[in-house]
């Protein structure tokens, strides 16, 4: 199968997704034929690197990568400056390219080392996760998490190109991938109906990780987050559209510390609690609401939310980057494919949809 090429075109630098399997094989020409920087610094995590790093290795004939710990609990500055020590020691300058090569956490920090080393080096992004392949190794946040909120440091920082092979998800584990797959249903609730349809009808073929459905759903994806950015690419207005779950997913995972819930489960829950919203506005359709609750249940279980108290998560939610002027910008639901942005939900409207949906403490 040929390699499928995405563009994404903004003020800032356009560059092109490249999507194919064993596109990691293919790696160090890619970069050469963008004429990149050939002082290539690797930055994954233990494990994405034992499991996958001898493919990139091969292609790159890489020195040692520079590996730090994952997951959110780790996506602090301490983290992102052990990445700093590693290129400061290597004597690296600003004909550098470093490569993130893991989930989405990996990207966001080893991103935003890239955007403020030197005050910015060449980056490619290597997403080894769904979602980071669908989500966030496109449109250029980086940045890392602050006690007090998600990703409240960070930076607008495009890569200069993106690299998906999706033949490293056969090594993800089934929760990892449902989490990346809430944002694939992100994506069609926003967006595109005939993407939500798809995963409905093939859950199947896209739990058994077959080439050509994985290729339909990350390909289309990338589009659609393509689009998005090349139209607004510092979020100031149509790119807000793919904040849709996120205010109260991010609340979710500030207010257990990182530590219940992968991303993508918070976000499927945000989904729920803005589904709730709308409809409860007479701006979504029950039976919408239902489909989309529907489809979040069939993909899997998630953790529990009954023990959260409301008022701890619109606590969490008023310090959110979404914050603007004091008002709290949601993205709500208003027909399966389509989706519009309020800055008016009142905190009664919030607890009651909190409640709904499950919240209780």
């Amino acid at each position: 199968m040929e390699p499928l090429c995405i563009a994404v075109t903004t003020s800032s630098r356009s560059y092109t997704v490249t999507l194919g399997d064993g596109a990691i094989e293919r790696l160090g020409p890619i970069l050469d034929d963008l004429r990149l920087p050939e002082r290539r610094f690797v930055v994954s995590s233990p494990l994405v690197w034992r499991l996958h790093g001898q493919r990139l290795a091969r292609t790159l004939g890489a020195s040692e990568p520079i590996l730090v710990p994952d997951g959110e609990r780790s996506k602090q500055l301490q983290t992102v400056s052990r990445v700093y020590d590693a290129l400061i020691r290597s004597s690296a300058d600003r004909a550098s390219t470093l490569l993130t090569f893991g989930g989405g956490v990996i990207g966001d920090m080893a991103g935003f080392a890239a955007s403020t080393y030197l005050r910015g080096i060449s980056l490619v992004h290597v997403p080894t996760t769904l979602l980071a392949q669908v989500d966030s190794a496109i449109g250029g946040k980086v940045g890392v998490n602050h006690p007090l909120g998600k990703n409240l440091i960070g930076a607008f920082y495009q890569p200069h190109a993106v690299i998906i092979d999706p033949s490293v998800l056969a090594t993800l584990p089934r929760r990892e991938f449902r989490a990346g797959l809430y944002e694939v249903v992100k994506y069609g609730m926003t967006s595109s109906a005939t993407l939500f349809d798809r995963i409905r009808r093939e859950r199947s073929a896209i739990f058994a990780k077959e080439p050509a459905v994985l290729m339909a759903i990350i390909s289309e994806s990338c589009r659609i987050k393509a689009d998005v950015v090349s139209a607004d690419e510092r979020e100031a207005g149509p790119r807000r559209i793919l904040n849709f779950g996120h205010t109260a997913g991010h609340a979710l995972e500030a207010v257990t510390k990182y530590r219940r819930y992968r991303h993508g489960e918070a976000v499927a829950f945000g989904m729920v609690v803005a589904a709730e919203l709308s409809a409860a506005r007479g701006a979504l359709a029950r039976q919408d609401q239902a489909a989309l609750a529907d489809l979040i249940a069939s993909l899997g279980p998630l953790p529990p939310i009954a023990d959260i108290p409301p008022s701890e998560m619109i606590d969490a939610m008023k310090h959110d980057k979404k914050m603007i002027a004091g008002r709290l910008l949601f993205v709500l639901p208003t027909a399966i494919g389509g989706a519009t942005i309020v800055d008016d939900v009142t905190e009664k409207e919030m607890r009651a949809a909190l409640k709904t949906v499950g919240f209780r403490g």
